[in-house]
């Protein structure tokens, strides 16, 4: 047999068996650690991310053309809008229909699918008093125009609600029909130093959110606001998104603008006129109590329109709602008609 030269060095020295040996194991295991795999599907049952979903607002997107645009999405649920309509001496107007009114929303016509009479319905009213020092020397007046509203316009199946507010807000009564725990609470409130105005109206709004039905807030003031965590923005909408009437009295001289805070004064009127509410100046008991009087009359002539938005989608988280009187309407021209002027799709943080 001839002799293999290759062979008899490899019998001879195993060590390049040993070496080829150790190199295809190490290419066996390294072929099962990194198998290639195909895509991986979602469990079934469950759905596929969808990465040009809109996300809320102000979250961390960049301003890019290339980007997705941000819409925001409705429930198709009733919307409220509660609405007051006042002649040209500001006496409410109760004998209108439903054909006596259109609606739009973001400029789109909307079919009425409710329309009520509100005078029946119950009320949960909050009253907000302010007791800072810059109104230490009105709040005794203050005060005793809230008790009498609050005996003119409570019935058996409203609630209301006091607050004062100074450098803190506090809920002085809790929600009830009580006459009398409602005098007690309004003559314990006290003078304090500052005002924490929007985050009454913030807090207010937040817990009026939890009733049903018409929702108001009379809120008595000098306007100025000097100690709020609150935004007026923040204020103004949790006003509008808890669909709270906001009535602001404003208890400054109208003729002598020394000292007043004119600016606060117009933020308070905005919120009050976006809300569907009303603002009222007074210098005295008699024109406070003028005041209460019209927004009691006014709350017991009102109507509910509602409508189902027609469109679900919408670039902005805010849809804004224009209520008009028909053609038809006698003296329409002399008429004004007060609603919220939206609301938001989000809910409110």
């Amino acid at each position: 047999m001839l002799a293999n030269p290759a062979l008899e060095r490899l019998t001879k020295n195993p060590m390049p068996r040993i070496a080829l040996f150790i190199l295809a194991c190490a290419v066996f295991v390294s072929a099962q650690e990194n198998p290639s795999q195909p895509p991986q599907q979602p469990p079934a049952g469950k759905p596929i991310p969808n990465h040009t979903v809109p996300k809320p607002p102000n979250a961390g997107q960049k301003s890019t053309d290339d980007q997705p645009s941000t819409t925001f999405k409705v429930s198709v649920k009733l919307v409220n809008v509660y609405t007051t309509v006042v002649d040209q001496h500001g006496a409410p107007v109760g004998n209108l229909t439903k054909d006596d009114f259109s609606i739009t929303e973001d400029g789109n016509p909307e079919k009425i699918a409710l329309f009520q009479r509100e005078s029946e319905l119950p009320l949960s009213i909050v009253i907000a008093i302010d007791a800072s020092g810059s109104t230490k020397k009105d709040l005794k007046l203050e005060t005793d125009s809230a008790k009498r509203f609050a005996r003119d316009i409570l019935r058996p199946q409203d609630r209301l609600s006091v607050y004062a507010f100074s450098e803190t807000v506090e809920e002085i009564v809790p929600f009830t029909s009580d006459l009398r725990r409602i005098d007690r609470g309004i003559s314990e409130i006290i003078a304090g130093s500052a005002t924490a105005m929007y985050d009454t109206i913030f807090l207010a709004s937040k817990a009026l959110m939890k009733h049903d039905g018409r929702k108001v807030m009379v809120l008595i003031t000098d306007g100025g606001d000097t100690f709020s965590s609150t935004s007026y923005e923040q204020a103004a909408r949790a006003a509008t998104q808890s669909e709270t009437l906001l009535y602001s009295i404003i208890v400054v001289p109208v003729a002598n603008s020394a000292g007043r805070d004119t600016g606060g004064e117009h933020a308070l009127i905005q919120i009050s006129q976006d809300t569907g509410g009303k603002h009222y100046y007074a210098t005295d008991m008699g024109s406070l109590d003028v005041a209460f009087k019209q927004i009691s009359d006014e709350l017991r002539t009102q109507y509910l329109i509602g409508y189902y938005p027609s469109r679900r989608l919408a670039s902005s988280d805010f849809r804004r709602i224009d209520l008009q009187l028909a053609p038809g309407v006698a003296n329409r021209n002399l008429l004004q008609v007060r609603h919220r002027v939206g609301y938001y799709t989000s809910p409110l943080e």
